[in-house]
């Protein structure tokens, strides 16, 4: 898919998209209902280590910017720990508006938001995704996800005419829930920032060769 396609899938039917933003969107009339702002992705436009969400919660709604309630702050202190700070990955969500309740969003919504997804992946051509928690595994993958068996997993996935490399991983808000969760969730941040070759340990070249 040429980036003219990519751009026009992300500017149909009500949605428009400058760059790696979207600035109005009306395809999902409940999430123009309930949303305050569109919440688009944070982090360098040529970022090797993206991390993505499901939809963003009454923070970020609020504050304009994905994780940045306590399950960011998880997030946070596990790329610290693996020797990074959150201005050196991008973060984003597979929805850009929050959804009514903080409920999950629909299959629907989903769909409407990914040419979205499809034009910010193009234009960061990341290393490496981490899909935080079932909904963004499952969009990613297009398949049933059992999120803490398959935590650290690299995978293969697909967007629009696009490959990615990928790693499984717990939400964050799942340690808060499940202290066990916690070690598991930080190992596999680490293990993503070697693979991207930007851990503290990675000597700068990625790791993903071998997989």
């Amino acid at each position: 898919m040429t980036d003219e396609e990519t751009d026009a899938i992300a500017n149909d039917a009500g949605g428009a998209m400058e760059g790696l933003d979207v600035r109005s969107c009306q395809r999902c009339p409940e999430l123009v209902e309930s949303r305050s702002r569109i919440v688009n992705g944070v982090g360098p436009a040529e970022a090797d280590l993206v991390f993505l969400g499901e939809a963003p919660g009454a923070n970020e709604d609020e504050q304009g910017e994905p994780f940045v309630g306590r399950s960011g702050s998880i997030l946070d202190d596990a790329l610290r720990d693996a020797g990074l700070a959150r201005a050196d990955v991008r973060i984003t969500n597979c929805v850009r508006c929050r959804p009514p309740e903080n409920r999950d969003p629909t299959r629907e919504e989903l769909a409407n938001c990914k040419g979205y997804l499809e034009r910010e992946f193009a234009l960061v051509d990341p290393e490496l995704v981490v899909t935080l928690g079932k909904v963004p595994s499952e969009h990613l993958l297009d398949r049933s996800v059992a999120v803490t068996k398959e935590a650290g997993d690299v995978v293969d996935v697909r967007l629009g005419e696009r490959s990615y490399r990928a790693v499984v991983s717990v939400h964050p808000a799942a340690t808060l829930y499940d202290g066990s969760q916690r070690e598991t969730f930080f190992e596999t941040i680490a293990h993503a920032a070697d693979l991207a070759g930007v851990g503290e340990s990675d000597g700068g070249q990625a790791n993903l060769g071998d997989f």
